[in-house]
């Protein structure tokens, strides 16, 4: 059993047996290509959380309601990139041993990879919703098969053909592109056609992973590798409720990089997001005020 985080994200102090949604971080950026940094988004995000209410107003909701367990994060070697992806993959199998779905807080994109090797393992139709800005669909970069540029490559290496559904994508390789078209269900710039992936979804086991550089810079400036022509705060919150509503058996948010945004403003952002993904999960599961 998972022991007691001590610093919590906001309204997650559930235990680990009570809790249905159990958060975990991993603050790795050892493949990073550009901007180094988002080692420090999961310990930023848990103690800037406090700056934020419990209660969402656009979705009526409230983490108090909840039952989360905040796990801390791992100790991840960042001189052995295999290592960490499985320690990652330990951590959310335990979670998902336990009957729990598993959040990951990151991180460079790669982390994903351990969370989603973990979640294949046990759900071996296993389909991908991926919010980026960028395919990371390269064979390798830089000699590297292990790569944040390489994550969604590296996922098609496990589920295959047509499993995996892109939104936002507005960065790549002419290759990654042309490739996608054969291999994944990729949709440039926006997250507009999101509803074709929904309905397609349906009863699937979905891991869902939102890189938060899918958002435009002028929004959200604190990330490794930041892309003009992104989405905005209430596009990608309104999407990142629909896509959890899907049969979500793990989750991820990826990429912000504190160090690059002094002012807080992209962390806030990022918790916001984090916020309301957590609350449309635990939805079916939440009892309103009691009327009088």
């Amino acid at each position: 059993m998972l022991k007691t985080n001590v610093e919590t994200f906001l309204g997650c102090e559930a235990g680990f047996n009570e809790a249905r949604i159990v958060l975990y971080g991993a603050p790795f950026d050892s493949t990073t290509s550009y901007r180094p940094g988002t080692r420090f988004a999961s310990k930023t995000m848990r103690a800037e959380s406090y700056g934020l209410e419990t209660y969402s107003p656009y979705q009526d909701l409230d983490l108090e309601d909840t039952a989360i367990f905040d796990s801390g994060d791992l100790e991840l070697c960042f001189g052995d990139t295999e290592k960490a992806l499985a320690d990652i993959e330990e951590r959310a199998s335990i979670i998902l041993d336990a009957g729990k779905l598993p959040f990951l807080i990151g991180g460079e994109h790669l982390v994903s990879l351990g969370a989603i090797r973990a979640a294949f393992k046990k759900y071996p139709d296993l389909h991908i919703l991926h919010f980026d800005a960028h395919t990371d669909l390269r064979q390798e970069y830089l000699g590297a098969e292990l790569s944040h540029a390489s994550v969604i490559r590296r996922a098609w290496d496990l589920v295959g053909d047509n499993k995996i559904w892109q939104f936002g994508i507005r960065s790549g390789m002419r290759e990654e592109f042309l490739w996608a078209k054969e291999h994944t269900n990729l949709h440039k710039f926006t997250l507009e056609k999101l509803p074709l992936a929904l309905k397609a979804l349906q009863g699937k086991p979905v891991y869902f992973t939102i890189d938060l550089d899918v958002m435009d810079p002028s929004v959200f400036p604190g990330t490794g590798t930041p892309e003009a022509g992104g989405v905005t705060f209430m596009e990608l919150m309104e999407a990142a409720i629909a896509g959890c509503g899907l049969n979500v058996v793990g989750c991820d948010v990826v990429e912000l990089s504190p160090p690059y945004d002094q002012s807080g403003a992209s962390t806030a952002v990022a918790l916001k997001i984090l916020r309301e993904m957590l609350l449309k999960l635990e939805e079916p599961f939440i009892k309103g005020p009691a009327l009088i």
